[in-house]
Parts: C-alpha cells; sequence; structure tokens
C-alpha cells in the first residue's frame, strides 16, 4: 500500500494534470492548439531534435564505456579494495550533477581555455571563428557522461556480478575462447540489463535540466529548458504549451518503451 500510495501521488496524479492541461487553453476550453504548435512550431521540434540527439549520444556512450569499465571492475583476478572504491566513486559519481556539474565544467574549461587561447596565440590560429561554445550541441552533450557513466556502472555491476562463474569455466573446458564465450553466452544473459541500462541513461539524459541549465543559463535549445521557460518565464508563462511539451516527452519515452519491450523479450529467450 505505501508503494502503490506513493506511486500514485507522486506518478500518475501529476502524469494525469499534465496529459489534461496539455489539451487546455488560456480559458479552460479543451483544445489541440497547444499540440498543433509543438507539432509546426520550428524551436520546438528543434528542442526535441536536440534533446533526442543528446540523450542518444550519453546513453551509447554511457553504456559503452560503463558496461567495459564495470567489467574490469568486478572481473576475477581484479583486487578486491578495487571493487570496493569502484562501488563507493560511482555512487558518488552517479549523484554529481545539476548546478556542482556545471560549475565544475565551466571551471575546468576555464584552465583549459587558458592553456588553449595561449597556445593559439603562438600558432596565429583564429580560436574565436573555430573555438568551443557552450551554447552548441557538444557544450551540453560533453559534461553528460560524467555523472551517466557511473550510473551505468552501478546499474550494470551487479548482473555482471550475477552471472555464473561457473559458466565461463565450463565453456572453457569445452573448448570456447573467451570471444566464443562472450559471443554466445556472455553477452546474450547480460542483454536485457544492457538494454535497460540504454533505455535508463536516454530517460535520464532526456529529461535532465539543472545541468543545461546552470552551463547556459536556458541559452540552450533543450525540450525540459523550453518547459522551464514556459512555467517560470520572466516575461510571460504558458503552463499549457509547457505541460504540451511534457506530453511529447511522454510520447518519445513511449516509443523508446515499444522499441525496448519486444528486444528485451528476445534478450531473455537467449538467456534461456
Amino acid at each position: 500500500m505505501p508503494f502503490f500510495g506513493y506511486t500514485l501521488l507522486f506518478l500518475f496524479l501529476p502524469a494525469g494534470q499534465v496529459l489534461v492541461g496539455a489539451f487546455k487553453g488560456a480559458h479552460g476550453t479543451y483544445t489541440f492548439a497547444n499540440v498543433h504548435e509543438v507539432l509546426h512550431n520550428h524551436q520546438l521540434r528543434n528542442a526535441y531534435e536536440t534533446s533526442i540527439r543528446i540523450s542518444l549520444y550519453t546513453a551509447l556512450l554511457g553504456a559503452g564505456f560503463g558496461i567495459l569499465s564495470a567489467y574490469a571492475a568486478i572481473r576475477e583476478g581484479t583486487p578486491r579494495w578495487i571493487r570496493s572504491a569502484f562501488t563507493t566513486f560511482s555512487g558518488v559519481a552517479a549523484n554529481f550533477g545539476g548546478i556542482p556539474l556545471a560549475f565544475a565544467f565551466i571551471a575546468t574549461l576555464g584552465t583549459i581555455g587558458i592553456i588553449t587561447q595561449f597556445l593559439a596565440n603562438q600558432l596565429h590560429y583564429n580560436l574565436y571563428q573555430h573555438g568551443f561554445t557552450l551554447f552548441g550541441f557538444w557544450g551540453v552533450a560533453l559534461p553528460y557522461p560524467s555523472f551517466r557513466i557511473p550510473l551505468i556502472r552501478l546499474v550494470i555491476a551487479p548482473a555482471m556480478d550475477g552471472r555464473g562463474r561457473a559458466w565461463s569455466a565450463a565453456s572453457a573446458n569445452l573448448g570456447a575462447g573467451r570471444l566464443q564465450y562472450w559471443g554466445h553466452i556472455g553477452v546474450p544473459i547480460l542483454m536485457p540489463s544492457m538494454l535497460g541500462a540504454v533505455i535508463l541513461l536516454f530517460g535520464n539524459s532526456f529529461a535532465a535540466y539543472a545541468t543545461a541549465y546552470g552551463l547556459t543559463s536556458g541559452g540552450v535549445n533543450l525540450v525540459p529548458i523550453r518547459i522551464g521557460n514556459d512555467l517560470t518565464g520572466n516575461v510571460s508563462t504558458n503552463p499549457h504549451e509547457g505541460q504540451a511539451l511534457a506530453f511529447g516527452m511522454f510520447v518519445v519515452l513511449a516509443a523508446m518503451m515499444l522499441v525496448y519491450v519486444p528486444l528485451q523479450r528476445r534478450a531473455s529467450r537467449w538467456a534461456h
């Protein structure tokens, strides 16, 4: 009962309010104008495109590095203290997001920027014409994996740890090499966990707000920042458009789940 009560209050009721509000006008009448605006406004469509690109980049890069680093930390032969340090660091780093991450990234860029500017001056290179900007795709995309990779480590490490070591030994006794073991046994067994981790990273990045806002002060065109501007804009507010944008986020995440479910079912059959 506590679980269902919590889910009802903090998931279903807010989601239902967003769904209803997306189809309401300024005077409380029902309308498709907000959804029509989201579908046909170039800036709003571009916000979805940028958010999806950043989320895919974060999910794929974070999953790749996270899975490899998790395997390196918990595989046989790795000292036990490395696993403990790995788990502790990943737990801390996975929560190092938002404004603290934005500040740390800007501070790091400041140091690198001084060195880069000095080298550019020595080479007579126009850094301002070809330089890096926080207000572009890479300006927001680069910091995301720093706390997404530790998250994927925490998610995938238990699945890897639960992988039976007897299976590896049995395959070796039957003459299988490491590539054969991972191709026919290890990867198929871990595939449901890896697919779930990628979906988790995508959804987590797609809804991220504080890090992007802290880096650019809201100057980058992302869906969460658009929603924030609609709800708390200094010039004007348009909460129903913000709810329509959130409804679009539900649609994107639902589409991801529709892709994930059949893949997960097929991967589960591989595991058996």
